[in-house]
């Protein structure tokens, strides 16, 4: 990364969640009232006087786990706080100086990290007052703060700006291709990133519904640049429960509206659900890339692909150019083969076709098979042209718009994807009317 990284820390339910939100701007880390509701890093980009960092939410630290995954909760804060430049301390003037609060102090006075001490909930002059007694801590001046109501961040921000290196020369990378990782709870999708980077950047739990926001890991992959989103489960509406769950579906949702392709991962150990088709008929209106990975190959006694393979054909009638790979995120095995149907897919999605064989390939079309007649009427198509990129864009130039029948819209794209590819890849087809002087 090019910009600098600031982390908040603190023990459980002390305001880490509101605070980034504060910072960055919008209500991009989930927060509710109980402990423990963040616990992956949440990575945000964020601007404050001129200066540009990115900032790191972190799940509540606690320095002697009571369990397996307040254990693994630990270690990723650990990790935050190995990656930050500046540390944002923050505790609760509530509660006052606790146990736990002395017991991070000390880690990060050990860590060597700049740290700016910052005392939440004070929202009166005597809770500002009582911000002094976090003195006694020996970790720099307290800066008391809201918030929730927004005051004392300035000279919050006046402080870790003040820290902050300057930014390392930053190197052109356009055309980053993001790829998001989607599916139901459980079937390994942290797993999955995990197993691709070489490294445990997501929290992985025998507990559905671990990850609970989308996660961002930038990273290389052909010396090009990638960035992998890991999500929450995508659940049935009629079983999403409402607060936490019910942000991480929305977020998983954003995910996939902000990728290019979308890893949609299913499990080999029973048939595609209901809702994985629900998975992919969101990706496919977002008109996003698609890669299907079929995880946990290595359960599988008789390892014949293709009846797997013609099982999910069958079910995914809608997107018969999707990719499928079969890994075991577990092993590490089929890492390399997902990465790379992502980068083809990705690459079909820049793909840009001259006008004249286009318009080659729609007459062609039309002597084949002639479009039926509507309402007395036939469509006539008068040329067309590709217009755009990620997602192939095409337009249509006809009589009337209203004469396309659906079947004859698939007919159309059938044609382009036998003549030019765009495997794994929606294509968005515009029809529009001649223009009437």
């Amino acid at each position: 990364m090019t910009k600098p990284i600031v982390a908040i820390v603190g023990r459980p339910n002390v305001g880490k969640s509101t605070l980034f939100n504060r910072i960055i701007g919008e209500r991009l880390a989930i927060t509710e009232d109980l402990p423990g509701t963040t616990r992956d890093r949440i990575y945000g980009d964020a601007s404050w006087g001129g200066h540009e960092f990115t900032l790191v939410d972190t799940g509540g630290l606690e320095l002697s786990p009571g369990s397996d995954l307040i254990q693994k909760v630990k270690e990723q804060v650990e990790v935050a706080i190995a990656e930050a430049d500046v540390i944002i301390f923050l505790v609760d003037v509530l509660n006052g100086v606790t146990v736990p609060d002395a017991d991070i102090a000390q880690a990060l006075r050990r860590s060597g990290k700049p740290v700016v001490l910052a005392v939440n909930k004070a929202d009166n002059e005597q809770r500002r007052q009582e911000a002094l007694q976090f003195y006694e801590m020996g970790i720099g001046d307290p800066v008391p703060l809201s918030a929730y109501h927004a005051t004392g961040t300035y000279e919050l921000m006046d402080r870790v700006i003040a820290l902050l290196p300057p930014p390392s020369p930053a190197t052109a990378e356009e055309g980053v291709m993001k790829v998001a990782i989607v599916g139901r709870p459980n079937v390994g999708k942290s797993l999955l990133l995990n197993a691709i980077l070489g490294e445990e950047r997501a929290i992985v739990n025998e507990a559905p519904g671990t990850t609970r926001d989308a996660l961002d890991t930038p990273f290389r992959y052909r010396d090009q640049p990638v960035l992998l989103i890991d999500t929450a489960g995508i659940r049935r509406r009629g079983r999403v429960e409402r607060g936490v769950e019910h942000y991480s579906v929305l977020r998983a949702l954003r995910a996939i509206d902000r990728a290019d392709v979308a890893l949609l991962v299913a499990e080999a150990t029973e048939p595609m659900t209901a809702q994985d088709l629900h998975v992919a008929g969101y990706i496919q209106q977002a008109f996003k890339g698609i890669v299907l990975v079929i995880n946990k190959w290595d359960l599988v006694q008789k390892k014949e692909k293709a009846p797997y393979i013609q099982q999910a054909r069958q079910q995914l009638r809608f997107m018969p150019h999707a990719p499928i790979v079969f890994t075991s995120a577990l092993l590490g095995e089929g890492t390399e083969e997902v990465l790379a149907a992502a980068w083809m897919v990705y690459q079909e999605r820049l793909k840009r076709i001259p006008t004249a064989p286009l318009n080659k390939v729609v007459r062609d079309a039309l002597v084949s098979h002639a479009p039926p007649m509507v309402r007395g009427s036939r469509l006539n198509i008068l040329y067309a042209t590709q217009t755009g990129v990620n997602p192939p864009t095409f337009v249509f130039f006809v009589n009337n718009p209203a004469l396309v029948h659906f079947s004859y819209r698939r007919y159309l794209e059938n044609k382009l994807r036998q003549a030019f590819g765009f495997d794994g890849s929606p294509l968005r087809l515009i029809f529009k009317g001649r223009e009437r002087d």
